[in-house]
């Protein structure tokens, strides 16, 4: 039994059971990985996949068992790794993270501008996707840390950790009618649906809030172009497309000159921008560092007990 055992097992897996992806993957032979897999199998003495022909279709019963200890075995060899490169290499080292737009755009530069002052040769990376995708990046060890609103805090694997909360907006050309209409009161949802809009791709959890609010109220609102960038949906209300809706930190009154913004957290509730690590993981103290810049309440010692599964279930979100 020997580790690459084990990682052609787990990538065959993850590659839904194509050994010639698996293959690919990990930089070796189709041949090389089905002899692997077989002589392990032998070597436990019971099948690992269910096949149908030369092909491999699912995991058999005892595989099921098996598969969450080879998770654990090669996350423990990875962890081996980076406690000796923390070690030998205190400063030096790499950190992606994966999140949405909003937040590379609106929140992160403060952040990474402070986190590069204190670590300047730690490298950094910036990958961008919808909340689930982004979950899935560090799930798969392509990212270290996740940021992204509330629908990465209840995915199995991940500890969530909450660090700031954000309202909706609805962003208008500055002298459009609908400023003469909400002048001196709120924004309602009736007339929001009158009105064309530019909003956020059904992806992301910011669309979830506002598709709930429209349905309670049985409206069905006209929304002309969906998109996962703040900015394009800001490009194209100045384009005059519609009303847009978008978190309130991606509006900046100097910035967005040309718009003006309407508060509407009363209409689609308060969103909570989450950070979240993978459970098992070994967090390095520059890892820590950033996880600090992003929620500075969060405690470093409860962290390390919830990424080790002390005291906690999986997907769950910690409380500050």
């Amino acid at each position: 039994m020997n580790f690459n055992q084990l990682r052609f097992v787990r990538e065959t897996v993850r590659r839904n059971y194509n050994l010639t992806l698996a293959a690919e993957a990990l930089h070796t032979s189709q041949p090389g990985v089905s002899k692997a897999i077989l002589e392990f199998e032998a070597e436990l003495g019971f099948p690992i996949f269910v096949r149908h022909g030369r092909r491999l279709t699912s995991l058999t019963e005892p595989g099921r068992a098996v598969l969450p200890i080879i998770e654990r075995l090669l996350l423990e060899a990875e962890n081996l790794k980076r406690t000796g490169q923390d070690f030998a290499e205190q400063e030096h080292g790499n950190l992606t993270i994966a999140t949405t737009h909003t937040q590379a755009r609106y929140t992160l530069p403060r952040v990474v501008q402070a986190f590069r002052a204190a670590h300047p040769t730690v490298h950094l990376a910036l990958l961008q996707g919808s909340p689930r995708q982004l979950a899935e990046m560090v799930l798969r060890d392509e990212a270290d840390i996740a940021i992204a609103t509330e629908a990465i805090a209840d995915v199995e694997g991940l500890v969530s950790l909450p660090c700031f909360t954000w309202t909706h907006v609805a962003v208008v050309p500055v002298g459009h009618p609908l400023l003469a209409l909400v002048k001196g009161k709120a924004l309602s949802l009736d007339l929001l649906a009158s009105y064309p809009l530019v909003t956020y791709d059904a992806a992301f959890a910011g669309r979830t809030k506002i598709d709930e609010a429209f349905a309670l109220r049985r409206l069905v609102p006209d929304i002309v172009l969906a998109a996962i960038d703040a900015d394009v949906i800001k490009t194209y209300v100045e384009a005059g497309l519609g009303v847009g809706l978008v978190a309130d930190i991606a509006y900046d009154a100097e910035r967005d000159a040309s718009l003006f913004a309407i508060p509407a957290g009363h209409l689609f509730g308060s969103q909570i921008t989450h950070l979240a690590i993978k459970r098992g993981a070994t967090l390095r103290a520059y890892v820590h560092h950033f996880i600090g810049l992003v929620a500075p309440d969060a405690d470093p010692s409860m962290i390390d007990r919830l990424v080790r599964g002390e005291g906690h279930d999986a997907g769950g979100d910690y409380q500050l």
